[in-house]
């Protein structure tokens, strides 16, 4: 605790915890403050009650002069950092699976695993319908009781990107085993892998989503996206009218229950992986 202190020794405060590692959030609202809210890594000023001063050199004004408002900005901060991390995980981890499906197609006899339509199609559903749904994901709870990253860090450290190798590994193997236990047409392989590795995406947002504890009809966002997103990729393979659009062809069920056990393989590795930390 320090109290009745000059203004430089609050700038000395600042900068020894600055110095020991800490992240330092300054609260003032007087103009003995103002060197210590420039000087912090986030200054905060009260805007009610607070000083031309202190709020000119602030980095953020609290409009309510509420200590409540802090916690709440910095949840949202977590929040939006979590579902960033996250998206670009499935994401890019979506993308380099099909590049690597297309590359490996030869190992199962397919030398052309999809078609330009069906990723095209796969796209659309997974990176746009349900990526779009990533944005409004809840915080999960755990983010809170994490400390403050550095600002140094940055988005994708060293356990993110083992985390993308491995999850990327995972969608393309499916998708290719996919194909290989699928014995008829090439088209009719070609389906399988399609099936896979749309549903295998899907299964990754599902493993990424945070906890749903305490959250209403608007944070299943996601849930619906995934939802409709697999509605469609069934309508891609079953209606006549996609099928002809995207080259597809009606699986018999035995093929599609395989299909969609290899593709849940990915999702249920990487959320048993997330219970052990936060995204």
């Amino acid at each position: 605790m320090v109290a009745r202190v000059a203004p430089e020794q609050k700038v000395h405060v600042v900068q020894w915890l600055q110095e020991a590692g800490e992240v330092v959030a300054m609260l003032g609202d007087g103009v003995n403050d103002a060197p210590a809210l420039r000087r912090a890594d986030i200054g905060v000023a009260a805007g009610l009650t607070g000083t031309g001063v202190a709020k000119e050199a602030a980095d953020l004004v609290l409009a309510d002069d509420e200590l409540a408002s802090v916690v709440a900005a910095v949840e949202e901060g977590r929040r939006i950092f979590a579902n960033i991390r996250s998206f670009l995980l499935y994401a890019v981890s979506g993308g380099l699976a099909e590049v690597a499906v297309m590359v490996a197609g030869g190992l199962v006899g397919l030398a052309v695993p999809l078609l330009p339509g069906q990723i095209l199609w796969i796209n659309l559903l997974t990176h746009g319908m349900v990526g779009v749904a990533f944005g409004a994901e809840p915080l999960d709870p755990r983010q809170m009781a994490q400390p403050p990253r550095p600002p140094t860090e940055a988005v994708f450290t060293r356990p993110a990107l083992v985390r993308l190798v491995v999850v990327t590994a995972a969608l393309a193997a499916a998708a290719l085993t996919a194909g290989a236990l699928t014995h008829g047409s090439d088209d009719l392989r070609r389906t399988a892998v399609f099936v896979a590795l749309g549903a295998g995406q899907l299964g990754v947002a599902l493993a990424l989503r945070a906890s749903r504890s305490g959250a209403g009809a608007s944070g299943r966002g996601l849930e619906v996206s995934v939802l409709g997103a697999a509605l469609l990729m069934a309508a891609a393979v079953w209606l006549p009218p996609l099928q002809a659009l995207l080259d597809t062809r009606s699986l018999p069920l035995d093929v599609a229950v395989v299909a969609v056990a290899v593709a849940a393989v990915p999702g249920v590795l990487l959320r048993v992986w997330l219970r052990t930390r936060p995204r």
